[in-house]
């Protein structure tokens, strides 16, 4: 894996499921048009971010994998001849639901999934009501393009998740995302949020020496039940080199598909005069299994 071709789809979502799927789909055929040979979408891109609110109805929106919105982007993948990174509502069994990206390889056959592992719960990001945690683990998904270390939003904040898909061979870490501000937010903390999630992918592409591929949602989606005044999801998708520097980035309030050019080969490059894997002390991190050291 060098120079990759990478698509990335940045959406606004609707209430209606189909009309999603269809716009991932022209969004998925505009990048191949461009180019790519693999294209990630984001977060739950099949649905509006439903976890502002706590509704059992909701889980309706879940469907088994495989499962009709699978086979159409196994049937997408296969057709374009691309690997596509998805993300879907997974229901395992009655009562068991996760948080999901599939994987398909270009011949359509999924390559592998991970399950959202950390889960907040947070005014308006109540997804501990929806999703168990994943039990997967920090593993890369083996493509015909490469290995992929693919996590799930609140996943992205955690150095562990991405140094352990990086010491397991990933060639990039990807991250599909549902993130924004609070519309009652000043402008102040607004700003802060948003550049402290750019800064922290970012030193995971410096501490690990890979490039990161963010891919968030955009556009304004009311919270239903009046609790909170909605989320204002910042887009912004970016791509990060090696060395933490920006190659791309989308912007905050519009829709895009877009193709960026990642040379893969750099990792070697970088990780031979920043050789943070030769000096971790591994001798001595047994604590970083504890909650907190008193």
């Amino acid at each position: 894996m060098n120079n990759t071709k990478v698509g990335i789809v940045q959406q606004k979502c609707s209430t209606s499921k189909q009309s999603n799927v269809e716009l991932s789909i022209k969004g998925i055929r505009e990048c191949v048009l461009k180019g790519a040979k693999l294209v990630v979408l984001q977060e739950l891109h099949a649905s509006t971010y439903f976890c502002q609110r706590e509704a059992p109805n909701n889980f309706d929106l879940a469907e088994s994998l495989p499962g009709t919105t699978y086979n159409k982007f196994a049937e997408i993948a296969k057709s374009l001849n691309i690997v596509l990174v998805t993300s879907l509502f997974e229901k395992r069994s009655a009562g068991l639901f996760h948080n999901t990206s599939v994987v398909f390889d270009r011949d359509g056959h999924e390559a592998g999934r991970h399950r959202k592992m950390h889960i907040p719960d947070d005014p308006g990001y109540y997804e501990k009501f929806y999703f168990t945690p994943g039990d997967l683990g920090f593993k890369p998904i083996t493509t015909t393009l490469g290995k992929l270390g693919v996590l799930i939003c609140w996943d992205q904040w955690f150095p562990e998740a991405a140094r352990l898909m990086a010491i397991a061979g990933a060639d990039l870490l990807i991250y599909p995302s549902a993130i924004g501000y609070n519309p009652e937010d000043s402008l102040y903390e607004k700003s802060r949020q948003h550049d402290a999630w750019i800064t922290s992918q970012r030193a995971h592409a410096i501490a690990n020496g890979i490039p990161v591929i963010s891919v968030n949602r955009v556009g304004f989606e009311e919270d239903v039940s009046q609790q909170t005044k909605g989320i204002d999801f910042w887009g912004s998708s970016f791509v990060a080199g090696p060395q933490g520097e920006i190659l791309w980035q989308a912007d905050q309030n519009e829709m895009c598909n877009q193709v960026i050019e990642i040379d893969i080969s750099r990792t070697e490059k970088v990780r031979r005069i920043w050789p943070f894997f030769r000096d971790r002390r591994i001798d001595s991190y047994e604590e970083l299994t504890k909650r907190y050291i008193d």
